[in-house]
């Protein structure tokens, strides 16, 4: 997730509000737009937004983040 960008506080926000939509296998992700303003990980270009796509599993007494998934765009 830090690799991609997106912090523990971001991937919280995506998941809480979200929109949870079927992933694969029985997953679910959701995902959440937020200002960005800081060069992304990958190719070092500053970008106006991000889009922060949290895959995760909804676990009898938790919820289990398996990936992050980050986005940028203007």
């Amino acid at each position: 997730m830090l690799l991609r960008g997106a912090d523990e506080a971001e991937v919280v926000q995506a998941v809480r509000q979200g929109k949870w939509e079927a992933a694969k296998r029985g997953r679910f992700h959701a995902k959440v737009r937020l200002p960005c303003g800081k060069p992304s990980p990958a190719s070092g270009r500053t970008y106006a937004f991000k889009v922060v796509d949290a895959v995760f599993a909804d676990e009898a007494a938790e919820i289990v983040v398996l990936t992050v998934k980050v986005y940028y765009h203007d």
